[in-house]
């Protein structure tokens, strides 16, 4: 008998591991802090969904869709509809953008990070 996860957590972990070829390239251009000093979460649990990657500092969701998203627009649009209604900018990129133009991706990410303000950290005294 498998395991079938059923905590987001637990979904947010197989997904990590399972990630496809696209989100693999992106998440070697996000993670460690590369972009503009920002940490990047990956397969993040956000309400009812699990968002590809997010930075929790500029509440900015960049979603990687492969070629099944075609056929859920709608399904896409509620979702991305929720995460603005909690405050979070969502970013959709397909598959084939990510592995043909990543330079491109990461551009437009970066300039979507230069219109989002950043929270305000309280410093420790």
């Amino acid at each position: 008998m498998s395991f079938e996860p059923t905590l987001p957590r637990d979904t947010a972990r197989k997904l990590r591991r399972g990630q496809t070829e696209a989100e693999q390239k992106l998440w070697a251009r996000l993670r460690r802090h590369q972009m503009k000093g920002l940490q990047f979460r990956r397969q993040y649990p956000i309400g009812p969904f699990i968002a590809d990657f997010v930075c929790l500092e500029t509440k900015l969701i960049i979603e990687v869709d492969g070629s099944q998203h075609a056929d859920q627009t709608d399904r896409d649009e509620s979702r991305s509809e929720f995460l603005r209604d909690a405050g979070y900018k969502v970013l959709r990129f397909w598959n084939y953008e990510v592995i043909r133009e990543i330079d491109l991706v990461v551009q437009r990410i970066a300039d979507a990070l230069e219109l989002v303000p950043r929270k305000i950290r309280k410093q420790r005294l």
